[in-house]
């Protein structure tokens, strides 16, 4: 808008140091009357063209604002505020971003570069330096140990070389993690193995019950050390 309206020659009726138009006179020269005459026509055509490039929602509200200057300075101070606001979100954003461990860490460092690019449009730069630091201080639990490595190390480091450090180390977890995967995977296979496909059967006797059925009578249903007839029958034989 700013630079349309200087393109017309009509933006210096903004200007908040600008006099206002003096009420005219019978003694104002010809020259007066005429640059009385072009301030107010520059002062309704630079009011149209905000008021037309607004939203009918804006434009409805400004609409009653009776001069260029007074809604120039309106829409300022509202578009001014929602920036600061823009400002904090993003700022609370980037302090609260943190890293976790089920997603790519050199992904999620990229997230972070996004939001440092969307600080930068805003006019916050981020010295590089600080956003090492941020990386690092973000890391999740499990790099514990690397970030105890890292802030030990007196070398400054890039940004672009803590990206490389992280690579290298998500790389050398991933294939570690691969490996012991691996590995339980072949010994579960071995255990098996080992093992009978058939349930072990238990190995002890046991002695069943003699029964002794009488089988010589002509009344069976009861045992042969019961039997009166065959008692009767071994007495007679030691006679």
């Amino acid at each position: 808008m700013k630079f349309m309206l200087t393109a017309l020659k009509i933006f210096y009726v903004l200007d908040p140091n600008l006099q206002p138009i003096p009420d005219p006179t019978d003694d104002d020269t010809d020259e007066i009357k005429a640059e009385q005459k072009k301030r107010n026509e520059d002062e309704v055509m630079c009011r149209g063209h905000i008021l037309n490039a607004l939203s009918d929602r804006l434009y409805d509200l400004y609409t009653v604002e009776p001069s260029a200057k007074a809604i120039w300075n309106a829409l300022e101070f509202k578009y001014h505020a929602e920036e600061e606001g823009t400002k904090k979100f993003l700022i609370s954003k980037y302090f609260d971003y943190k890293f976790v461990d089920d997603k790519p860490i050199l992904a999620q460092v990229h997230e972070l570069q996004v939001i440092v690019n969307q600080l930068k449009a805003e006019k916050i730069e981020l010295p590089e330096p600080f956003q090492v630091g941020a990386v690092i201080a973000k890391l999740p639990s499990s790099w514990k140990g690397y970030r105890k490595k890292i802030l030990h190390d007196s070398k400054d480091i890039t940004l672009e070389q803590i990206q490389k450090h992280l690579r290298i180390e998500e790389e050398s977890r991933m294939r570690d993690k691969s490996e012991n995967s691996f590995c339980n995977i072949k010994a579960n296979v071995q255990t098996k193995q080992g093992e009978s496909f058939w349930p072990q059967r238990d190995q002890r006797k046991f002695k069943k019950p003699r029964v002794e059925v009488v089988l010589f009578v002509e009344n069976p249903g009861h045992f042969a050390r019961d039997c009166r007839f065959k008692k009767a029958e071994t007495k007679s034989q030691l006679r």
